[in-house]
């Protein structure tokens, strides 16, 4: 819902600054909309449509950058969790302490990071989850190998599981936004300026309104797009929770 107030409230902007510079198409003296003026006026929005759009295309590809590597980092971590579970599945019934930990610590993630009822935000720094892992962890260490067979998984295991704890602080560290909030403020001030640069040249007539009306519901959607996509676990872009699904249904066998 703050993803499409903060939309909206672009799209009020963007679209006021170019009724606005319809009414000031009216108002002002002859003498300042002359041809000389109007040349001045469109060279300053031009110049300031040039810097517009390198900053639009530059949200945009950072915050789908952003979303990429966490879609990336989030099947690679289920990647590594199965491959734990299925270290300490072959280790044998000794290890059923440490992957019931873990599979306990996986149900604990989904729920974190995709929240069933969609009513909060999804938070993976949870002192419970990091808890369960540090306890996979030491719960491995206590295991005592009966052969080299076994002591060779028991340190296969302990590496996946430092990675996973690595892994899972990177996670976290991708979870916060990318863009930043005056950058986002500044491409708006721009834009508005902008608009009603185009209204003080415009015709006032229902078209040029209508015109107004689509291009700001575009760049309200252009914003929309950024934002949904620097945050990849909440919105209605929330990446997919598919990869811990099935790997959380492969510890249930």
């Amino acid at each position: 819902m703050q993803t499409i107030g903060t939309s909206l409230l672009v799209f009020a902007c963007v679209f006021a600054g170019g009724m606005a510079g319809l009414f000031l198409h009216t108002k002002l003296p002859r003498e300042h909309l002359t041809p000389q003026t109007q040349d001045v006026v469109k060279l300053g929005t031009g110049m300031l449509s040039v810097l517009a759009s390198l900053v639009l295309g530059l949200l945009i590809a950072t915050a789908k950058s952003s979303y990429d590597s966490t879609v990336h980092s989030v099947r690679d971590y289920a990647a590594e969790l199965g491959l734990l579970n299925e270290n300490l599945r072959d280790y044998g019934a000794d290890a059923a302490v440490p992957r019931d930990a873990l599979r306990r610590y996986t149900e604990q993630l989904l729920a974190a990071g995709w929240p069933p009822d969609g009513a909060r935000p999804a938070a993976l720094q949870d002192d419970d989850g990091e808890k369960l892992l540090q306890h996979v962890r030491e719960s491995i260490r206590a295991l005592a190998p009966r052969d080299d067979g076994a002591k060779w998984l028991q340190g296969k295991a302990l590496d996946v599981n430092t990675d996973l704890l690595r892994e899972r602080w990177l996670l976290i560290d991708q979870e916060r936004p990318s863009v930043q909030n005056v950058v986002l403020a500044i491409l708006v001030s721009w834009v508005t300026v902008i608009f009603a640069g185009f209204g003080l040249n415009a015709p006032r007539n229902a078209t040029v309104i209508a015109a107004f009306l689509v291009c700001s519901l575009s760049i309200g959607g252009a914003i929309f797009l950024i934002l949904e996509m620097d945050r990849p676990l909440d919105g209605v872009m929330r990446i997919s929770s598919a990869p811990i699904e099935t790997v959380l249904a492969t510890m249930n066998w």
